[in-house]
């Protein structure tokens, strides 16, 4: 930097003094004037400026003077001037020449101001911009790093100006372009998994001398991630409408103003409507009898199931389901699901039929979906698997609830006859005229209404297989006859017919009577019972068997899970205590249903049974005010003995029908009566 001394701060002196000090190439280090009180309005004292009166003393006293500036006018002053320097290294410039200076000097000013904001403008451009910008110089070093860059690169200007690129972003490719000195516009560059940008480079000239390059990106993370959702959306929209097409069910989907938007190919199919007959058109269009659905459901935004209607023009039996679509709060339209009712008549008709087939012809279980370890199950499953490879008759024996007819299906299933049919009759469910002509089949115009061509009993059908008669100790005195004659003879005759037709069957019974004690009273036949009784296998109680309680809980839990929907892990010790201390008159039947109500009332949170889930097991566990009345005779006058007894046994049957929660086979083993005897008293008193 050049030091200066100026002479005269007149008018121009004075603002070339204030211009020089505002350059950084000339450094005024002294002024002479001849009024040494300077009142302008540059003060040199405020700005550290020595002030002399007399130009030699200055000088003398200022070292290392570069240029002197003559700002008099005075030609005589000038000479003085240079013949007194001319052996210094001191340029001497006179007045005419300050005077261009100043006015060089000035104009440099004003464009270094307008250049000043001219950058100014351009900087709050490139810091406001949405893009990123980066700029590095020939040394691959920072020279511009912009609010967005800085955003989202994570650096501010101050941490990298300066410092070479690689050093912070590693994987920026800036440095290449300038080695290609090519541009590279829109590059896809992955700076993090959460960071994908794209980018334009150039390199940058001042003329033809390469100064550095320039990126130019964008985030376009979240523009991806639209991408994706858009794709998502598309992908959703193409799977949800080959769902529509590929059903089965007639759709159709109408507007807020109801008018059709969309249908799928079944819906053509029952109606025998196009897409061209229906879409842009108003949602009765396909209505040959009753009102349109859509519109009720747009009116009343809430679902309408199960309306009944004929449809197209072949009139076609329907049943429409049809619900509002709300987006956001906003109803948008309807969509209808319409059931061709003539394929659900014949689906119906197929599923009874099937479920008839499963029911009567399949044993569904084994020896291993009996639970328990205790000796006593374990000694009756070895009896049933010895019996199972003999072909003798089999009598399972046990109480109610115990499992009888889950090992009749275990029996089946281990024998040589597993791949035949498996029949199974409860003889106590079915009247006695009813039973003979299942059980043995009928000619053609046996009784009124039969079958034309007469029908195959249940013991045909069960040919080269089982079949399980369940409460056998229930059927009446003629039915054991007829069933004798098919165990000694191995044969049947149909009702109405009088050719025998031998059979092939294994017969495996049940029941939960005393059959000894029928045979004592005479209602049992005791020839029917010795050909029955042939291997008796007994059943264990539930309450015999109290070690097994919990493994058959876990079993029963599991499986009721299944039918509710829950998830339940266990059960607590406390719980368990509880149901160990119980009887089971129920046994393993009563033991489901106790399970069954404890999990209803379960929280869906809740993972364990505890004692506060289970219902009251014990009497003493019923407040006095829950306990039932004791049954009190009421004497009234016109009332005979007989209408009396009448009365107190109704009120007997129902407070034991309550107290067995209307299992009438307990109820029945409570009172001490058969389970037919039970029904015709309910008949008799007209208990529902």
């Amino acid at each position: 930097m050049k030091k200066v001394v100026i002479i005269g701060v007149g008018k121009e002196g004075t603002a070339l003094l204030e211009v020089l000090a505002k350059t950084n190439q000339l450094q005024v280090i002294g002024v002479v004037d001849k009024n040494p009180v300077y009142q302008g309005e540059y003060k040199c004292e405020s700005a550290g400026i020595p002030l002399f009166a007399k130009w030699k003393v200055a000088l003398e006293k200022l070292a290392s003077i570069d240029v002197v500036i003559e700002a008099t006018g005075d030609y005589e002053l000038l000479e003085e001037i240079q013949k007194y320097v001319k052996d210094e290294p001191v340029t001497v410039i006179p007045s005419s020449i300050a005077s261009i200076l100043f006015y060089l000097l000035e104009e440099k000013e004003g464009l270094i101001k307008e250049v000043k904001t001219h950058n100014e403008k351009i900087n709050s451009i490139l810091q406001s911009t949405h893009d990123g910008m980066i700029a590095i110089d020939i040394e691959e070093k920072f020279t511009l790093l912009n609010k967005r860059a800085e955003e989202i690169t994570g650096f501010s200007e101050e941490q990298v100006l300066g410092v070479k690129i690689n050093n912070i972003l590693r994987s920026s490719e800036l440095p290449r372009v300038l080695k290609t000195k090519k541009i590279e516009t829109n590059r896809k560059q992955i700076i993090s998994k959460d960071l994908t940008i794209v980018t334009t480079r150039v390199p940058m000239f001042n003329g033809k001398e390469l100064i550095g390059a320039l990126a130019v990106f964008k985030d376009i993370t979240e523009i991806e991630k639209m991408a994706e959702e858009v794709t998502s959306l598309k992908s959703i929209q193409t799977m949800l409408e080959a769902i529509i097409h590929s059903s089965n069910d007639a759709i159709s989907v109408v507007d807020e103003s109801g008018k059709g938007v969309m249908i799928n190919p079944a819906y053509t199919r029952i109606t025998g409507l196009t897409k061209d007959q229906v879409v842009g058109m108003p949602a009765s269009t396909d209505i040959s009898e009753g009102e349109s659905v859509h519109m009720k459901v747009l009116k009343r935004t809430e679902a309408i199931r199960g309306t009944k209607m004929k449809v197209g023009p072949l009139r076609k039996d329907v049943i429409v389901n049809v619900a509002p679509v709300i987006v956001d709060n906003q109803l948008k339209g309807s969509v209808a699901v319409i059931h061709d009712m003539s394929e659900m008549q014949e689906l119906t008709y197929k599923l009874e039929k099937a479920k008839r087939i499963i029911r009567t012809l399949e044993a569904k279980y084994t020896f291993k979906d009996i639970i328990g370890d205790s000796a006593e199950l374990q000694f009756a499953i070895e009896q049933a698997k010895l019996a199972a490879i003999t072909p003798a008759t089999i009598l399972l024996r046990g109480e109610s609830g115990t499992g009888k007819e889950l090992f009749a299906h275990a029996i089946h299933n281990e024998s040589n006859r597993k791949y035949n049919k498996f029949i199974r009759v409860n003889c106590a469910a079915i009247s006695e005229t009813l039973l003979e002509s299942e059980l043995f089949g009928y000619e053609d115009g046996a009784f009124s209404g039969a079958k034309r061509g007469g029908k195959k009993g249940l013991f045909q059908e069960a040919d080269q297989g089982s079949i399980f008669l369940d409460e056998i100790g229930e059927v009446s005195a003629n039915m054991q006859a007829k069933l004798l004659r098919v165990l000694q003879e191995q044969e049947i005759v149909r009702v109405g017919g009088t050719t025998p037709i031998p059979i092939d069957v294994r017969i495996i019974a049940a029941t939960n009577v005393n059959i000894e004690m029928k045979m004592i009273n005479q209602t049992f036949r005791a020839d029917l019972f010795y050909r029955l009784n042939r291997m008796p296998i007994f059943i264990p109680s539930l309450r015999e068997r109290k070690n097994d309680l919990y493994k058959l809980s876990l079993y029963l839990i599991s499986k009721l899970n299944q039918d509710y929907g829950r998830n339940i892990v266990g059960m607590t010790m406390e719980a368990l205590e509880k149901l160990m201390q119980y009887e089971w008159p129920g046994n393993i039947r009563e033991l489901e249903n106790i399970l069954g109500r404890a999990i209803i009332h379960m929280g869906y949170t809740e993972l364990n049974i505890t004692e506060a889930h289970l219902p009251i097991l014990f009497k003493e566990e019923i407040q006095p005010n829950h306990q039932q009345e004791p049954v009190n005779i009421e004497f009234q006058e016109k009332q005979t003995l007989q209408d009396m007894m009448d009365k107190q046994e109704e009120k007997i049957l129902l407070n034991a029908l309550n107290h067995n929660s209307g299992n009438k086979t307990n109820t029945a083993k409570m009172l001490s009566i058969s389970i037919r005897n039970l029904y015709y008293k309910l008949d008799k008193y007209g208990i529902k």
